[in-house]
């Protein structure tokens, strides 16, 4: 039996929750992966995908892109060490291990969308009292990209809040717009030519292989890298991997 933390089980999950955040900033946050409820590592995000979460106060939903991301010991003390065993070896004779490591990914926001008053918050103003809104009148349910910002939101997600994968379509109505890879490339704590390559990759996929979007996101490079026509070269090479 799998000893760890207290968490929910997977029954009570919702779909595509894969994370918690648990240390979080203006520009980013860091999540930790659910444990699966099997004997196995909690499984990583890729490099370059989507998520989301939802800051519970505002209800807006905030978009991020996984950067890095850490499998390590839940403690600072004791560090991982090479047994010569196999995946299957280890859940036999040395189960207590997947309970000793954490995943961990840092993502960093490229925008987030509105959520929506209700018809309650609504009439609530009309009323005439103050402008602010609280949880129980706002709808947390993703509305049109008329409501979607690819700028950095009032505020990120706090801590604790779940993490999701972003669904196909959700990448690809955000992607409509191509100003999110301004942030990515002013990013400095992450491989950034990388980054945005795999980016671009996931998207392009999720795409269907639109080569018009795919050269209207490499114009929109081109300006931002002010015609390093090498360094975009790189970048949309990596997309075609």
């Amino acid at each position: 039996m799998r000893l760890s933390l207290p968490q929910f089980a997977t029954a009570d999950r919702r779909p595509g929750h894969i994370a918690e955040v648990i240390e979080t900033s203006t520009t980013e946050f860091l999540a930790q992966c659910l444990e699966p409820e099997d004997l196995s590592f909690a499984v990583m995000p890729p490099f370059g995908s989507w998520v989301k979460a939802i800051d519970e106060e505002s209800g807006n939903q905030i978009y991020a892109v996984v950067y890095h991301a850490t499998t390590s010991p839940i403690d600072s003390v004791h560090r991982a060490r090479a047994l010569g065993l196999s995946l299957q070896e280890l859940r036999e004779q040395q189960p207590q291990i997947f309970a000793m490591l954490k995943t961990e990914f840092r993502a960093a926001i490229v925008g987030f969308q509105l959520s929506a008053p209700t018809q309650n918050g609504a009439q609530h103003r009309s009323n005439g009292t103050n402008g602010a809104t609280n949880k129980a009148t706002r709808s947390t349910t993703p509305v049109g990209s008329d409501s979607l910002y690819q700028h950095l939101p009032p505020r990120p997600p706090q801590v604790h809040q779940a993490v999701f994968r972003c669904a196909s379509d959700e990448v690809v109505q955000f992607s409509d717009r191509l100003d999110f890879l301004r942030t990515l490339l002013q990013l400095s704590s992450a491989p950034v030519d990388a980054l945005v390559a795999a980016t671009l990759r996931e998207v392009y996929q999720l795409r269907q292989a639109d080569r018009r979007w795919l050269v209207e996101a490499g114009r929109s490079l081109s300006v931002l890298l002010k015609d390093d026509y090498d360094r975009l070269r790189i970048i949309l090479q990596q997309v075609h991997v």
